[in-house]
């Protein structure tokens, strides 16, 4: 037994050693830079696979074995590490920072909860549409970290009134309603033992809501134990938990700085296909928005219908009075929105960078008219979506936020310089280093295959799959990132899988964007499990799910979110990118077969 109980102590350290080993008859024997670099490639993936090192460690392994193998050239390798993407998401991370600094997003979030109303469901879809756009400009993890606190807030004031709602019916209790609970900043210290979530208030509440929190506790059922006065009290906060999750997932499709996985498609694709030019912000958008629109309002109604059902004479029911419940949810938001103040300077010049940002964006190259780009027409390309996230990214560190005082020895109070919208330490606080690192591996693992020859050869042993249908070929890849993803994280995965994909749609004499665009926009699709993506766990330490729920929750999702893929891969897209058409800018493979 102590043998069994040391390999699993030391389980990493093992994996470590033995998969170079395992696999090392494969350079050995066969000897050829193709098979010396698909080595370094199953490595790699058996570590992103497993986590046995830090994502951002395996993704240095390239810079280690390309040289010594002789496949690329040390000086090669590093310049691999840093692109146009890096830039790009200095200037993004930029914009999130002084978002987050400044309280924008409570802003933002609560005011677009206010809009749609009390009703559970329109709060429902409230909170998934604030969410999706803030997730469309900030990182998925950070938006459901940031919406998370206010859903509690309003969970945990369901519950309270329920309780209140109970005291005055059987007059066991007495006192006033609750008219607000404290929000929690960030959920970095939220508890994640789900037994300690049942038992506990939320950080941060009023002695009132600890009051009413005993209430509850004197509420509970005898038989169950559980903290919900009612199971509709328990499938509401299910509900609101898993929106907040698949929402801010799905909003960081719409954009290409939206999620890490869009990001890498970009600059692999255009780094491959240098001469192509139709992947840039406004495109993205064109191709990606419709099918986020129509993914989340159906997630809203498989969910709402899961957990709660779907009435629509309740939806639309007009000139009603609202219930104990919905007086409660309308309160606790107005609460939260009146505590914000009314909206400060630097709130209003960051919100005023934010649209310029979006809109040099759309502008640069819309497609369907002559963009800023042109002004610079003896460098085309030169300038991207990288210049335009730059440009506003440096505003950031200098325009004045406010003044930085000082006490004299008279007891005066002297300004003596001025604090920008954000520092260069709040700026590396959130600055996702780890993802750079990690995309910088995945284009040195690209370059890789290309220099050994691993691309053509993978390309031309997949080119018998050209006799499948199209639409076949489009469906398996997207349902092997999908599975894929659930296991390993969604950067790794498209790291790991670009570099097949293309070669497979140039032996084949495709579009590769045909294949491309609908395998990485499902790789974003990891809603089955906690562990499948930081949101899902955020949203899971709150202890009102259990694994079971997000499965079955997460299925759905999944199917609704590959079956619109495939709609807009087949309608709406292919106009965008002549999908139908094998363009110029990709290279011709002399045996690929027409599909």
């Amino acid at each position: 037994m102590k043998v069994f109980r040391y390999i699993f102590i030391y389980r990493r350290l093992l994996l470590i050693v033995f998969t170079p080993l395992i696999l090392l008859p494969l350079p050995i024997i066969l000897h050829t830079k193709e098979a010396e670099c698909a080595y370094t490639l199953f490595i790699i993936a058996v570590f992103w696979l497993t986590e046995a090192l830090p994502l951002s460690v395996t993704a240095l392994l390239p810079g280690l074995l390309f040289p010594l193998f002789g496949i690329m050239s040390s000086k090669k390798v590093a310049s691999a590490y840093f692109k146009d993407f890096h830039l790009l998401l200095i200037g993004v991370i930029c914009l999130a920072t002084s978002i987050e600094k400044w309280n924008l997003h409570k802003r933002i979030a609560l005011k677009m909860v206010l809009m749609v109303g009390v009703n559970p469901a329109w709060l429902t879809l409230g909170f998934m549409c604030s969410t999706a756009f803030l997730s469309m400009w900030l990182s998925n993890t950070s938006t459901a970290a940031m919406v998370m606190p206010i859903v509690e807030a309003v969970a945990q004031q369901i519950i309270s009134a329920e309780a209140q709602v109970k005291a005055t019916q059987t007059t066991y209790f007495g006192g006033s309603t609750n008219h607000g609970l404290e929000m929690e900043e960030c959920v970095d210290g939220h508890e994640t033992n789900e037994q300690n979530e049942k038992t506990k208030p939320v950080p941060g509440q009023s002695n009132d809501a600890e009051n009413i929190s005993n209430k509850v506790e004197l509420e509970k059922n005898p038989v169950t134990g559980t903290k919900y006065p009612t199971k509709k009290d328990h499938m509401m906060c299910k509900l609101m938990c898993l929106c907040i999750t698949y929402s801010s997932t799905v909003g960081g499709l719409t954009t290409i700085t939206g999620t890490s996985t869009n990001l890498i498609f970009a600059e692999h694709f255009n780094v491959r296909y240098p001469n192509c030019r139709c992947i840039n912000f406004g495109s993205w958008f064109l191709l990606s928005f419709p099918a986020a629109v129509i993914i989340l309002f159906l997630s809203w109604i498989w969910l709402q219908w899961l957990f709660l059902g779907f009435d629509f004479k309740e939806m639309f029911k007009c000139g009603k009075t609202k219930t104990d419940e919905q007086e409660a949810y309308a309160d606790v938001i107005k609460q939260e929105y009146k505590k914000l103040g009314p909206i400060s300077y630097q709130e209003i010049i960051t919100l005023v960078l934010f649209f310029v940002m979006a809109l040099l964006w759309f502008s640069r190259d819309p497609g369907f008219v002559s963009g800023w780009s042109e002004l610079f027409y003896k460098y085309p390309g030169f300038a991207t979506d990288s210049t335009v996230a730059l440009l506003i990214g440096l505003l950031f560190f200098l325009i004045p936020a406010q003044k930085l005082t000082k006490t004299t020895p008279t007891g005066e109070i002297v300004a003596f310089d001025y604090s920008p919208l954000i520092t260069w330490k709040e700026f590396q606080s959130v600055m996702p280093w780890d993802i750079a690192i990690l995309v910088g591996g995945g284009f040195a693992l690209a370059d890789g295959c290309e220099e050994s020859g691993l691309s053509m050869w993978i390309g031309n042993k997949l080119s018998p799959l050209g006799s499948l249908p199209v639409w076949l070929i489009i469906l398996i890849s997207s349902l092997l990132v999908t599975s894929l993803t659930e296991v390993a994280s969604n950067a790794a995965t498209i790291t790991l899988l670009l570099p097949i994909l293309s070669p497979l749609a140039e032996a084949i004499h495709l579009n590769p964007l045909y294949i491309l665009i609908p395998s990485t926009l499902c790789t974003s699709f990891a809603f089955l499990l906690p562990v499948a993506n930081p949101s899902n766990a955020i949203v899971f330490s709150y202890g009102h799910l259990k694994v079971m729920d997000m499965v079955k929750a997460g299925l759905g999702v999944n199917i609704v979110g590959v079956a619109v893929v495939m709609l807009g891969t087949f309608t709406w897209m292919v106009p965008l990118f002549d999908l139908h058409t094998y363009p110029s800018w990709a290279p011709t493979v002399g045996n690929g077969t027409m599909p």
